[in-house]
Formats: structure tokens, sequence, C-alpha cells
């Protein structure tokens, strides 16, 4: 809309100070404030009259906004859009795993392109591999006393108290404590490199709440190979650790001599802890999977482990029996363009009434679930090898009823020599 076209009846004016430029699509003033003078902003000075003679052009940065042409180069040095330096904690790819071409096909089809036959033959893979696996797991559901006061507000919603039931976070800023926030994705991290852990050598407890699919992977690897690792081979641990085991050596001997092991001070570790709330296991990917030696000591690969990863959504999709599929259970798939699943909050898949034939009929809701379930749990049994293979003791658990979030198994992980009480699957 042009600077000078009639402002629309009833809009009233421009705040003092800011854009006289009326915004169509937002139906109000332009809400920039202008130079000392001046009726309309940068941004749309060049609808009016005084402004022609200067030409805005689109940023090359970010075409979202422009600047005018004979300030460009100044521009682009201040530009909120311009590439930031990166910080010395990250290095590109150092948490994604090996890439490996020749394993992963090109182009793997649709769950719905596939045959009852290759459907079969795929479950009856995931069966076999999960023969031995604990689909039990044991109920770990806790609560802190010092969510005590905020579980029991009045004015909490639905919503919040989902969400406090399944953490302690945001309470970390207080005046006397250390709190670093870091933007960066994972796979870029390495932690050996922050400045605070790298100048104190603390010991580092890894915590997520639904690290979505590959994220859960990415993390694993940037604790226990990019930071544990790292510091094992330079043998660092805290300077007052070091003073600790040295001046205490003679009375761990003489603890050892009359029984009292239990108060032996343990070993340092680089990771003490790893609790993840697992979620989105259809999100995950070969590339950056930790448990891809579990999957090829089964017999297993990229391709098995792609149509495992999609049908694990089967567990979480809230699924029920509609008409169609009580009616046509026999019909053949005939939307054969995708899977025929939208995402919805939890992290699974919704099935929709129009795409229960694109699923295999012979399978009922039930078996679908656990299917799902066996995808899941196989899954995460790659990711409990990969962190024994590295010296923890991992175990899966429910931490949270299912009537709260359908994505409540957690995975913990203590380092072997921990003298801290063990999980149990």
């Amino acid at each position: 809309m042009a600077a000078s076209a009639p402002m629309p009846h009833g809009t009233g004016f421009p705040a003092e100070g800011r854009c006289g430029y009326y915004v169509e699509k937002k139906k109000r003033f332009c809400r920039m404030v202008v130079a000392a003078g001046k009726r309309f902003c940068g941004e749309h000075a060049g609808a009016a009259e005084e402004e022609n003679a200067r030409k805005r052009i689109l940023c090359p940065l970010d075409p979202k906004h422009t600047v005018y042409e004979d300030q460009l180069a100044k521009h682009l040095k201040k530009c909120n859009s311009r590439e930031k330096p990166k910080p010395d904690f990250f290095i590109q790819d150092i948490n994604a795993g090996l890439k490996d071409e020749t394993e992963i096909p090109e182009k793997l089809v649709p769950i719905s392109f596939l045959s009852e036959e290759q459907m079969e033959n795929l479950i009856k893979k995931l069966r076999k591999a999960s023969e031995g696996l604990n689909s039990t797991l044991k109920d770990q559901i806790m609560s802190h006393p010092a969510l005590h006061d905020a579980l029991n507000d009045p004015k909490n919603g639905d919503s919040a108290t989902k969400h406090l039931k399944q953490q302690v976070d945001g309470k970390h800023r207080k005046k006397n404590s250390v709190f670093e926030r870091l933007q960066i994705d994972i796979q870029h991290l390495c932690l050996n490199k922050i400045p605070l852990l790298s100048k104190e050598k603390l010991p580092v407890v890894g915590i997520g709440k639904h690290l979505c699919g590959v994220a859960t992977d990415l993390a694993l690897r940037c604790l226990v190979e990019t930071y544990a690792a790292s510091c094992e081979e330079r043998n660092e641990e805290p300077l007052a650790k070091r003073v600790k085991n040295d001046k205490t050596e003679k009375e761990i001997n003489t603890l050892a001599k009359e029984g009292n092991e239990k108060n032996i001070p343990e070993k340092w570790t680089p990771v003490a802890g790893i609790v993840i709330a697992l979620c989105c296991h259809h999100r995950c990917d070969w590339r950056h999977y930790v448990g891809k030696e579990y999957f090829r000591a089964l017999g297993l690969g990229a391709v098995e482990f792609h149509y495992f990863q999609r049908m694990s959504s089967w567990a979480t999709c809230g699924m029920q029996k509609t008409s169609l599929e009580a009616s046509n259970i026999s019909t053949k798939r005939k939307d054969k363009q995708n899977d025929g699943s939208e995402e919805h909050d939890d992290g699974g898949y919704r099935i929709t009434d129009d795409s229960t034939e694109s699923l295999p009929g012979f399978l009922n809701v039930e078996e679908k679930k656990k299917i799902g379930h066996l995808c899941k749990l196989l899954i995460d049994q790659g990711r409990i090898n990969y962190l024994q293979q590295k010296g923890f003791n991992p175990a899966l658990q429910y931490y949270t009823d299912p009537l709260v979030s359908l994505e409540n198994v957690l995975l913990t992980a203590l380092p072997n020599h921990s003298s801290s009480p063990e999980t149990t699957a």
C-alpha cells in the first residue's frame, strides 16, 4: 500500500515518534522509531516522495528486510543475519559419527510401497532380533520435594502440570550459582573446549528431556566420546580430587583392611552420569546412530534400521479402529505417495481415517502397537550396548505415567566403577 493512500476508517494515528506507514496486512501502523523530523522509518521511507532519491534493495544476507543501496557495505558489517564467529567449542560434525555412503541405499521406498510378504519378513527379523530382550521395564516414577509447591499451584493448567511432572529445570539461575547457556547444535559441541569445563576439569552429568530421535545419539557421543575419551586420553582429573587421592592413599588401604570398602573414595570419571528421556525414534538416522555395531551383530543393517525406526511410530500413534479398517481390512493399499501419517505433539504419528489402508492389513491395532514398542526397544538396546562398551552401566525404565506422556521411557547410565547404587532394567 502506498504511503500517500488514505488511512482506513477508525485506524487512528501512529504513536508519537513512530512510523506513519500503515501496514495493510497487519491492520496497524508500523511501530518502528523514526529519525528526528522524519515521517517514515527507513524500511518504508522508499514509499514517500522525500525519499525517492535513495534506492532501497533487498539485503543479500536476509531478503526479509531492505537496506539503502549506498549503505550496503556498512550494513553488511552489522547485519544481524551475518555469519557470527564460531566459538572454540564448535567443531563441525564432531559428534555425527562416521559417514559410510556405501552402507546407506540411495533410496528407500515408504512402508506403504512394501508388499505384505516384505512386511512379514521385516517383522520376522524384528521379532528374532528382539528375542531375549526384557520388554517389561521397571517403574521409577519419582518427584522431588522442590516441585511440591509448584505441582500444587492452583494456577497451573494441564500443560504446566504435565511438564512439571517430567522435569526439574529452570531453577538454576541463582545469585551464587554458575550458570551458562550455550546455543549450539549438539552435533557440533565439543564439551572439553568449553572454558568452564576445561579450566576446572569438572565431571559432567548429561540430562536431557525428550531428546528427539537422533539428538539422543548425538548427545551420547558428545558425552562418552568427545568429552570422556578426550579427558581420559590426557589423564585429566580435578586438582582437588588429585590432592585428596594423594593424601588419603594410606587411609584407603586402612579402610580396605578394616572391611570398610564402601567408604573408599570412588575413582573420578569425566562423565558421572547420564539421564535422557527418550522420544521420537522415527526421527533417528543410521549415520548418527550409536548402536550400529549391535545391529550388525544381529545381521541387521541400514535398510532394516530405516524401516524399524519408521514402524516405531506405531507405538505412540494413538491408532483407533475405524469403520474403514473394520469393514475393508483386506483392501490393498491405494495411496502409494506417502506413509499416511502426520506428526503430533507426543513425537509419534497419528493415523488418520483416510490413511489406514497404507498400514499392513494383516495386523490389528494392538499388534501394530506391540511391533512399534519392539522397534523402539531394539533401537534403545543398541544404545544400551554402546554405553556398556564404553564402560557404563545403563538401564531403561519408566519415569512417568503414560497418561502424562506416551514417550515415558528413561535411559540412565552410571560409570561401572561408581559407588552409587546400581539401577536395574
